[in-house]
């Protein structure tokens, strides 16, 4: 019997996708539910696994753009198991062909199984392939690097690849917030001493009793949901002619991940606790990391937060995160003289920028709502856990 592998639904509203990366040869023999290929829509990049064990027949090229529900390949599932059949997960125990024969050191290395074979067949040593992939995963684009490097004397060399369809995705979005909205910033700057000295007070308690890090982006999180509730253009959206307003708030946590930014959704943040948000943001940041991410964990976010002090910056205006209206930057904290009381002081200063669309948000409510954030940073004590911390951090 054949079955037909067909291009499932990554999500609603994604009527196509394309074939990232096969991770599996032509002819070769496959188990039910292997990764067999990786493929990328406009949200994320998402693995397809084998429905049934057989040998594997491929009609889709890497690349190619298909619509869901076309087929990408067949499986004979009549096809005898090989008897040295081994199941190629992304771990391939290798050995170096340089090693000293007489203490050889066998690594693991995990590359995609078609990046195995590409070594294997061209004798390269897999310990001078640098992997791009999640957690460094070699793919078959970092040993066509490799080779390519290899046979380049001079040293001058380029590469050019198509982008990812995610990326493409990214792009097209990016340069329709510039062209569509009208987008402005305004900043502001926090003294983060209350939250870092209210951290250094509790964090280790809230470790032991949660086993998880009290981090910034909770008290964040917490003071935009809090802002947003006195600021309601902020979390509201443009549809054709009218303005739809939400009574919840969905927050989107940009975080870097080995396939691009992505930007999971806190769902119902107005109603969680410090606990559950940091929770939350770890399980969707570990989930990107690992490219786990599913299509519904991006969708319906109402206002975004991304942060990226955590690379250094110091200060940004970034890009509305469309159909949202304002995003919040975050940026690293510096130690800054700064004038209190008519004396001079150094304190952690963060700055904040908050782009927003000028159509829907006006200056006073954006300048109000990125005021109203300092203000509970400032004091988090008081504007976010009325006083009552440990039962605020629930020790």
């Amino acid at each position: 019997m054949v079955l037909e592998m067909l291009v499932p639904s990554p999500g609603e509203s994604i009527s196509e996708v394309e074939i990232a990366e096969w991770l599996v040869e032509d002819g070769e023999y496959v188990e039910k539910d292997q990764a067999i290929a990786e493929i990328d829509s406009d949200k994320a990049t998402l693995e397809l696994p084998a429905e049934k064990s057989g040998t594997i027949k491929i009609v889709v090229e890497e690349g190619q753009t298909v619509a869901v529900g076309d087929v990408v390949c067949l499986i004979d599932t009549d096809a005898p198991k090989p008897s040295n059949f081994t199941k190629k997960n992304v771990e391939i125990e290798t050995t170096s062909s340089q090693q000293d024969s007489e203490s050889k050191l066998e690594n693991k290395v995990k590359l995609t199984p078609l990046a195995g074979a590409m070594i294997k067949k061209n004798n390269l040593d897999q310990n001078n392939v640098k992997g791009s992939g999640e957690d460094g995963k070699i793919t078959k684009n970092d040993v066509l690097e490799m080779m390519n490097a290899s046979s380049n004397v001079e040293g001058r060399d380029y590469k050019s690849q198509r982008m990812s369809s995610l990326r493409r995705k990214i792009a097209t979005r990016l340069v329709a917030v510039k062209n569509e909205t009208a987008m402005l910033t305004t900043f502001n700057e926090v003294d983060m001493s209350s939250i870092m000295k209210l951290r250094s007070d509790y964090k280790q308690k809230f470790i032991e009793k949660h086993d998880i890090n009290l981090g910034f982006m909770s008290f964040f999180t917490k003071a935009v949901t809090k802002a947003l509730t006195e600021f309601t253009d902020v979390n509201a959206m443009i549809e054709g002619e009218n303005i739809v307003h939400y009574n919840y708030m969905d927050i989107g946590i940009a975080v870097s991940a080995p396939k691009g930014l992505m930007v999971p959704v806190v769902r119902n943040a107005q109603d969680l606790s410090f606990r559950e948000i940091e929770s939350e943001i770890k399980r969707l940041a570990i989930k990107a990391r690992d490219g786990k991410m599913t299509v519904d964990e991006m969708l319906g976010g109402t206002f975004t937060i991304t942060n990226g002090g955590v690379f250094g910056s110091m200060l940004s205006t970034p890009i509305i995160n469309p159909p949202q209206s304002a995003i919040l930057g975050m940026h690293n904290i510096v130690e800054r003289p700064i004038a209190i009381d008519g004396k001079v002081v150094v304190r952690p200063i963060m700055y904040l920028a908050l782009s927003y669309d000028h159509r829907i948000i006006d200056g006073k409510s954006s300048v109000g709502f990125l005021c109203k954030v300092k203000e509970c940073l400032e004091d988090p004590g008081l504007h976010l856990m009325d006083n009552k911390i440990e039962k605020a951090l629930e020790l």
